[in-house]
């Protein structure tokens, strides 16, 4: 269903390439003798936005419009298990970050003199911070997805705070650039440690100055993703609606 609808497949892929490809070739130079360029942390930090993006945005939008138009009534009248509905979902978030994920990184390596890591170590941390962060997304916006009223409204209410967040996540701004107040509320929500995971593996140990704690915190990384990845749980379980508001 999400491949029939071209419009939507075309904006999700392309909303993050064009992104960084118009901000990579903008902004250019280094950052505070660092060694990394602002071009090598868009990338980065679009990584962790389009992941986030296929997953929140995606399904929240997705299922609110399903919901609106009756499909979800009439897949909960068939003999279909309600977890097949949910693990398709997972599952089309996940190729759609696998493939989003492949295109910003050849994006990077052949625009930005992005380095990919040697070590297996590396590889293993971008593992378990891309799984972390596609599973939480994908339930984040599957219990997003009852806050809008309409499908006419949903575009509006899931996109916004979501482009907010990327502003204050440090997808778009070096998050020590921000006041501390809002670097305070980013660091509440998945986005901000997923970018910073993503850095920890593509910009190696001098964008490790670039962050808070002058230090990349994997171990926090691993537990606000994990806390989330819960918490999404918990908000599918009591939140998600298989008819709208009118059908009561």
């Amino acid at each position: 269903m999400f491949f029939r609808e071209k419009d939507g497949v075309v904006f999700t892929f392309a909303f993050p390439i064009v992104l960084l490809v118009l901000f990579g070739s903008i902004f250019a130079g280094d950052l505070e003798d660092t060694g990394v360029t602002v071009s090598q942390l868009y990338t980065a930090g679009l990584i962790g936005a389009g992941v986030m993006g296929a997953g929140f945005q995606n399904l929240g939008i997705g299922i609110a419009t399903e919901r609106q138009d009756g499909t979800l009534k009439r897949l909960a009248g068939t003999p279909m298990p309600p977890s097949a509905y949910f693990v398709g979902k997972v599952l089309v978030v996940l190729l759609i970050a696998v493939l989003e994920v492949a295109i910003l990184l050849a994006i990077g390596v052949t625009m930005y003199d992005l380095d990919l890591p040697s070590e297996a170590s590396k590889w293993l941390t971008f593992t378990w911070v891309f799984l972390l962060g596609v599973s939480g997304s994908a339930l984040l916006g599957i219990a997003a997805s009852s806050l809008p009223r309409s499908a006419k409204s949903a575009a509006a209410v899931i996109s916004m705070p979501f482009v907010v967040l990327q502003f204050v996540s440090g997808v778009f701004i070096p998050f020590t650039a921000m006041p501390q107040w809002l670097m305070n509320i980013a660091s509440v929500f998945p986005l901000k440690w997923m970018c910073q995971g993503f850095r920890s593996v593509f910009l190696g140990d001098g964008g490790a100055a670039l962050e808070a704690a002058k230090s990349y915190e994997l171990d926090r990384v691993a537990l606000v993703l994990g806390a989330w990845l819960i918490g999404g749980a918990v908000l599918c379980l009591t939140t998600f609606r298989w008819k709208s508001r009118r059908d009561g």
